[in-house]
Formats: C-alpha cells, structure tokens, sequence
C-alpha cells in the first residue's frame, strides 16, 4: 500500500500484537533494525580479514597490557593501562583503585574499548547499521559493567557493611515502589508534588481560546507598561507545555513578564485514540496558525515575536515558511529553542529512525491509535542509559538511596501520546525523508521553502543535547538568508533552556553567541565555536535584549482580551483543563 494512501484507522492487527509484545522488552525498538544491523556487520566483517587481523592484534595487546598491570599494581602502586572517556564516572571513586576491584574495572574498560573498535570501521557496513550496533553493544555492556553489582562495587559493598545490609533493604522497598507504579501505570515517586497549578505552572492567566487540540493561555501581565509586541510560545506537543513555566524561580514565562512582555502559550491536548487520524497539518492549522490568529483578534495592530521549543520550533518554522510564502507580515521575530529543521544527522535519535522502526511503530500504533509517551521515554532513556538506567541502579537499588524529586524531572515524566497518523508523518517527512530542509514539504498543496524566511532569527543550541544536536540546529544558517542570532549554551535539551539567571541559575551555566546579518557568509559549525567569545551565566538576559531591540516603544499594559473569542464564563484560569488529561 502507498504510504500517502495509508490506513490511519485501522485497529488492531495480529502484527500489532505480536509487536506490542516485544515493544515491552526493547524499549519500542524494532527487533528487525537491530537484526538487520548486526547481519550488516557479521556479513562484512566475515568478508574482511584485515579487519580479523586488526581485531585479534588488538585483543593480545589489550591481554598483554592488563597482564602487565595486574602483576604490577600487585607489587605496588602503578599507573593505570587505560582510562574511561571523561564523561565517564562509574569508577571515579578511590575505591576502585584498590586490589581486586582496579583490575575488574580495567578489565571492563579494556574489553568496552575492544568492542567499540570491533564494532567500528568494518568496510561495507552502512554508516546507520554501524551506529546501531556500536550503540546496542553499548548497552549490554553497559548492564555488564562491574559497578552494577554488589559484589563487584566496592563503594556499594563498603557502605554495606557499614549499615549492616539497611541499604539493600531500603533499596529492595525502593525497587518494589517503582515496579508497582511501573506494572499500574503511576508516575514516578514524587511527582505528587509538583501538579501543575499547584506547584509548577504557576504564574496567573487566563484560557483565552480552545479547540480540540489547543488551549491558548495568556498570561497577565505584572509591569504597568509592555512593550507592544506579544510573545506567542509554541511548545513541543511531545511533553506538557509547562516547562517553560516550572516552579516560579526558573519560569521563562515569568521571567518575560517581568521585563516587561505580554505573553501567550500554547497548551496541546492529550489525544486519545479517537484521535487516531489528526494528521501534522491539523497540529499545523488547528495548532500555530489558529493560536496567531486568536492573538491577532486580540491585538490587532502590532506583530508578533513567535517562539517554538524543540518539535514546537520545528513547525513554527514551517508556519513561518508558509507566511511568508504569501507575504503575511505577522511575525515581528522568530525564536527557535533546541529546535532542529534539518534532519539528515539527528543525533543518537537516528538510531531509532528507519524504515523499519517506523514501520514497527506503525504497526504498534495502528492498534493503540497513538504512540504513548512512556513507550517514546524507553529510547531517550537508553541514549543516557548511563545518567538514567544504571546510575539509578546503583544510587537507588544498590546504596538505598532516594532520588529528590525536582520540578524538571516531574514534568519529564508528565508524558503526552502522539497521534498515529500525525506521529507517522513527521517521523517519515522530516526525520526519514528530510523534507523540510529539502523543499519538498508541502502546506496547502504547495512546498514551503525555508530559503523564503526574512523574519529576525534568534536560535538555541544547547552542548550536551541528545534529541537536537546543536551543530544539526545551527544549519539554520545555511537553510535561510535571513538574520540569525546563534547561542549555544551549556547543558542539555532541557537544562540549557530552563537557564534562570542570577542566584536561580546554574553556577557553572556558560554561553556563547554571534549574529549573522541579513544574507552574510556562511561559517561552518566548528569554526563558529573556534570564533565565538564563552560569556558566564544565563542566555536569558541576552534573548531579552535582542527581543526589547526588536519591538517598539512601550506602551500601557492590556487587560486579558479573552471574551473577544471565548465567552466570559469559559476563560479558565491558568493552567487550563488540557494540561491536567493524563
């Protein structure tokens, strides 16, 4: 069947339920793309004696090394035969540097290095399939690693003893609690705590429009005068909106208000499965194009500074493509967060992008009629397997220990699904096809071209993000014409955006950034970097500024304007009804 024909309502399948079955073991990954990758490898590598040759050279060296060191440190102290890569700080403790538990952590470091090389530069193996296997090997040796066992963790069987087993009791009652919420369905321990409307999603407003796939909040504001030019923020429909409005000390919208903006967000509905056919350009139409519209009902004489964040940057800029296609002038500027619009290299998500996962995934949708976020949340997990699987064996199970609940890791949890036909197009147009970037995708019967943008361009990237690489974000530069502020700021995809300045922010938080003017030569990534100044604490300050140049002078603060598209009776106050549809 032609995938433009494609059946977006069936339910059910002997598929769906042969996969759904697996889905629960691998985390939502296509047992078929892992298979297919590691046959790629075993084909090629078989077929490659140079390669054979390399790898056998390579575990006698390794042999040879450990040997020396084992008899070495044995008869004192030595150097270690190799070292973990710096993110790496499974060992960091002196403790392991002691006899027998610095020659198990060698060991495992000398054959993890092996592997990686094993898995790695095999001629004929495709570039995807490599990365595949490189990063599922990963994993089982990840689970493998000494430190996730008692035994073999001398941090773990120290601290042991010392409480007299207390620890392996305490973290037993912590394994029980997650199993149990796990097998129920319940969010993690703690999130009780932070329900929006009651400890995050605080900052006041009002529901000023709703359809079935939106609410739109504006917020009220706290300074007597604004500046005239709204802020309209689009979020990702992946996670609930209220990242940007977390507890007051690290609210973006709280942040804005108070140097004197008027702004509006956009809150996504939860589809159910009766949603099952709302495609990518519903979320287009009844998502960002509606929300500019009701804020141009409101304030009809000015324009806006639009924001996207993630996924909410990406169809922001396809919004912003389609506008300027027919010359509508309703953007004052153009924000983009961690958002990518090229998709040919996104990172360690690209492992999960193929013909064959999507393929799986569609078929385990057909019959749900969504993808649930808690089977999306299985991949991100893995791709930090480190940070988010085994830290927390060890930290939790292990040592007993609870991890305090914080606002950012409430709302990670806070999971919204994804429409089988909407989730299907985006992942095959812009992830599998790379249409967007290309100038094949298509609104309103027409391709949109990003080369058409004339907005001001202000663009986030973030060092250590897994979902949008910044060098995949900084492409901006070469897909448009138009001005563009580029930052790249310290942290990951969330914690470099939620960037609070001054004694709210991040003490080692960092950013650099330069504007490109108005059709100016490109740079490539790794120059910039090379180029750009590193400037101490939070973007925040420096996106404000470039937003108050960009906006006229201020004017008297507006009343919420939302009886010009609701009825009184149905402006809601923030946060809204979507925000609280599990």
């Amino acid at each position: 069947m032609e995938k433009a024909t494609q059946d977006f309502t069936r339910k059910g399948s002997s598929d769906a339920v042969l996969n759904e079955a697996f889905a629960s073991f691998t985390h939502g990954i296509a047992l078929a793309s892992i298979v297919g990758a590691y046959l790629d490898w075993i084909s090629h590598a078989a077929a490659s004696p140079d390669k054979q040759r390399d790898m056998l050279e390579s575990v006698l060296r390794k042999l040879s090394a450990w040997g020396k060191y084992v008899h070495d440190s044995a008869s004192g102290k030595c150097s270690p035969c190799t070292q973990p890569q710096p993110h790496d700080k499974r060992f960091a403790n002196p403790a392991w540097a002691d006899i027998p538990f610095n020659w198990s952590s060698q060991a495992f470091l000398l054959t993890e290095q092996w592997w990686v090389e094993a898995m790695t530069n095999v001629p004929g193996v495709s570039a995807h399939h490599e990365d595949v296997a490189e990063f599922v090997t990963r994993q089982w040796l990840d689970m493998l690693s000494p430190s996730n066992f008692i035994t073999s963790n001398p941090e773990v069987l120290r601290y042991t003893f010392a409480t007299g087993g207390g620890n392996l009791i305490r973290g037993a009652l912590n394994w029980q609690q997650d199993a149990i919420n796990l097998l129920c369905h319940r969010k993690p321990r703690g999130t009780d705590d932070f329900i929006p409307g009651e400890k995050v999603a605080l900052t006041p407003g009002k529901v000023i429009y709703r359809n079935h796939l939106i609410e739109l909040i504006q917020y009220e504001p706290v300074t007597k005068e604004v500046y005239p030019e709204p802020i309209l923020i689009v979020p990702s429909w992946i996670m609930k909106y209220y990242i940007l409005d977390l507890s007051p000390q690290n609210s973006l919208v709280k942040y804005l208000l108070e140097q004197g903006h008027t702004v509006l967000m956009i809150s996504w509905n939860n589809p159910t499965k009766n949603d099952s056919n709302l495609s990518f350009n519903d979320y287009l139409d009844m998502g960002v194009m509606s929300a500019l519209r009701v804020v141009k009902k409101v304030m009809p004489h000015t324009q806006i500074h639009a924001v996207g964040y993630c996924l909410g940057g990406t169809i922001l800029a396809i919004a912003a493509a389609a506008l300027q296609r027919k010359k509508d002038d309703t953007l004052a500027s153009m924000t983009l967060l961690a958002s990518a619009l090229d998709f040919e290299e996104p990172g360690q998500l690209g492992l999960f992008i193929d013909e064959s996962q999507i393929a799986y995934l569609e078929t385990i949708m057909s019959s749900q009629g969504y993808l649930d976020g808690r089977q999306m949340a299985g991949a991100f997990a893995l791709i930090n397997s480190k940070d988010l699987v085994w830290s927390k064996l060890i930290h939790e199970y292990l040592m007993g220990a609870q991890t305090p609940m914080t606002d950012l890791r409430a709302w990670n949890a806070d999971a919204t699904r994804m429409p089988y036909r909407m989730h299907s197009e985006y992942l095959r147009k812009l992830y599998l096809n790379n249409d967007l970037a290309e100038g094949r995708f298509i609104v309103d019967g027409k391709p949109i071209a990003l080369k058409d943008l004339r907005v001001p361009v202000f663009s986030v990237g973030t060092e250590r993000d897994h979902v949008s690489p910044w060098r995949s974000v900084y492409k901006i530069h070469w897909l448009t014409d138009c001005e563009v502020t580029f930052v790249l700021t310290s942290g990951g995809h969330n914690v470099g955006i939620v960037n609070p300045p001054e004694e709210n922010g991040y003490p080692d938080s960092s950013y650099r950034t330069a504007l490109r003017a108005f059709g100016g030569d490109y740079m490539d990534p790794d120059s910039w970097l090379m180029a750009s100044e590193q400037r101490a604490g939070s973007w925040w300050p420096q996106w404000q500024s470039w937003l108050a140049k960009r906006s006229s002078g201020k004017v008297p603060a507006p009343a919420i304007s939302g009886d010009l598209v609701l009825p009184l009776a149905d402006l809601d106050d923030a946060p809204g009804r979507y925000v609280h549809i599990a």
